[in-house]
């Protein structure tokens, strides 16, 4: 029987489960609950069907600060996620040789530089590099993050609450472990329905919503809103729609990664505060440390090097911690959907598409489509095309700023491999990269560069990686200077002063994790 074209939105059906389906679940379920969590007044009834024989791909384990915001929204305690997802801090990565090969390196720290709304520094530190050479690099110079992680210690101390920091934070975690955690507190704490099963057919309305999930068993699983968070197999926004990947491997070349899981040689060894990623011959390592391991592993180009030297340098690595470990093989289709949001069905997490995991941007895009769908649920169907609208055009260019983003790691490298130098030719390079490129070459990047009031990666950003490398600029000199200098000068004072303070007062950041685990956060 057909529902009525403008029907209410009673009942949302998320597909799949993981990292990307819970988040879902969990966000819409805790935004549409009653606010003191008493049963009975839920808005909107929330299902989750999940495959028992399809596993989560279980490898996303950065995030970004805005997963603290997550949390806090679907009323997961910081101390409980710590203490069940083996989570711990991270202020940022570590780029070591994507610039010459050797040990040189930068920081892309999670914190703006310092008066980042008062004066743009860019240009007066590379006044101050070019006439009285410090020695100290631009991340370090604007901002005490970088310093922290060179000492291994927290962005917070014990008697900071929940969710807060002296520094910007996000955090490492077992992505296997986050999704169970999701799945208990969706189910136990917010109502959620979980139906194990496996998807077979979709009944369509004549206008081509989808009304009905029927699963292997013969169970029929009504809906109104359909979110596919069925990774890679698109079940519902590919096999039931045929909505195609866009692909954009002309300017990003990695289709394979090599994943291991490595434990720490002793118990109380140091956890890094922020994700390393080094470059190799055709591609680059990362490595992440949680609690009680390492996440570590190899995102390369098949074209550029063979598998078996793949795992090679990623064992050379790695060293002997890594013996007799398996390696998890990871194919990437880089691309994404040409459109999220169709009919009643919109595609979240590797279902919409997936790229290398350079600057973890995967759970922070289904974190920003949850922003969307949990927070503006359209009220009734016809409502639910606008918003479609907005959300299809919002991720089109959300995907091509994380893209350039990406893509500018790759060509301001002086490395002579063939992977590096091909990253080079032009051919390669999105259009409005290599026109931001002329401008900045002359111009710091600004907020007047980023049109949008919500940007993936904004121009705090592109400073610290075109900086952190050496790209070419002529900022020296330029007359807009001279009127800001007496202020740029208090700012890197101000930044030299944060650091000594922040480097006093907080504590290591195993030993911050393990009061945490033992006693727990002050909650807000």
């Amino acid at each position: 029987m057909g529902k009525s074209e403008n029907y209410p939105i009673r009942r949302v059906v998320v597909v799949g489960g993981g990292s990307a389906g819970w988040i879902a679940a969990a966000r819409i379920a805790a935004r549409n609950a009653d606010p003191e969590g008493e049963p009975g007044h839920d808005r909107v009834a929330v299902v989750l069907v999940e495959s028992p024989t399809e596993p989560s791909i279980g490898v996303g384990e950065g995030t970004w600060p805005t997963m603290r915001n997550t949390l806090a929204k679907v009323r997961l305690s910081e101390t409980d996620f710590i203490r069940s997802a083996d989570a711990v801090f991270k202020q940022g990565a570590r780029f070591v040789g994507w610039t010459w090969g050797g040990d040189d390196a930068y920081y892309h720290p999670l914190n703006p530089p310092v008066g980042a709304g008062e004066v743009n520094l860019s240009p007066h530190w590379e006044e101050r590099a070019a006439t009285a050479p410090s020695g100290e690099d631009f991340a370090h110079s604007v901002d005490f993050q970088g310093a922290l992680c060179d000492a291994g210690l927290a962005p917070k101390a014990i008697t900071h609450p929940e969710f807060a920091g002296l520094a910007n934070y996000a955090y490492h975690l077992d992505a296997g472990k986050f999704a169970t955690l999701l799945r208990d507190h969706a189910v136990g704490r917010l109502g959620v329905r979980h139906v194990v099963g496996d998807v077979v057919s979709a009944d369509r309305t004549a206008a081509g919503d989808i009304q009905a999930l029927r699963l292997a068993d013969g169970t029929v699983i009504e809906g109104d809103l359909f979110v596919d968070c069925t990774g890679f197999k698109g079940v519902l926004i590919d096999r039931v729609y045929g909505v195609p990947l866009k692909s954009c491997r002309q300017y990003l070349f990695a289709d394979k990664a090599l994943a291991l899981q490595i434990p720490y040689a002793v118990e109380d060894a140091p956890i890094a505060c922020h994700t390393v990623a080094t470059a190799q011959a055709a591609g680059w390592i990362w490595d992440i440390g949680l609690w009680s391991r390492r996440g570590v592993g190899h995102v390369y180009s098949s074209a550029h090097t063979s598998a078996d030297q793949a795992e090679a340098a990623l064992r050379a690595y790695a060293g002997p911690g890594a013996e007799g470990l398996p390696v998890r093989s990871i194919d990437i289709n880089a691309g994404h959907r040409e459109t999220f949001w169709i009919n009643n069905c919109v595609a979240v997490g590797l279902s919409a598409g997936f790229i290398e995991p350079l600057e973890a941007s995967a759970l922070m895009l289904i974190e920003l489509s949850m922003d969307t769908i949990a927070d503006r649920l359209p009220a009734t169907r016809r409502a639910m095309d606008p918003i479609a609208r907005q959300f299809n055009a919002d991720f089109h260019h959300h995907w091509a700023r994380v893209i350039e983003f990406l893509k500018l790691h790759y060509i301001l490298t002086r490395r002579q491999e063939p992977f590096w130098q091909d990253n080079l030719d032009a051919a390669t390079v999105p259009g409005e990269l290599a026109e931001r490129l002329e401008l900045w070459r002359h111009h710091a990047p600004c907020a007047a560069d980023f049109t949008r009031h919500r940007e993936v990666f904004s121009w705090p950003s592109y400073q610290y990686v075109l900086h952190g490398m050496g790209f070419p600029t002529q900022y020296a000199g330029h007359p807009t200077l001279g009127p800001e200098r007496k202020a740029a000068t208090r700012l890197f004072a101000r930044a030299a002063a944060q650091r000594s303070d922040a480097m006093a007062r907080l504590p290591p950041h195993r030993s911050l994790i393990r009061a945490i685990r033992q006693h727990g956060l002050q909650r807000l």
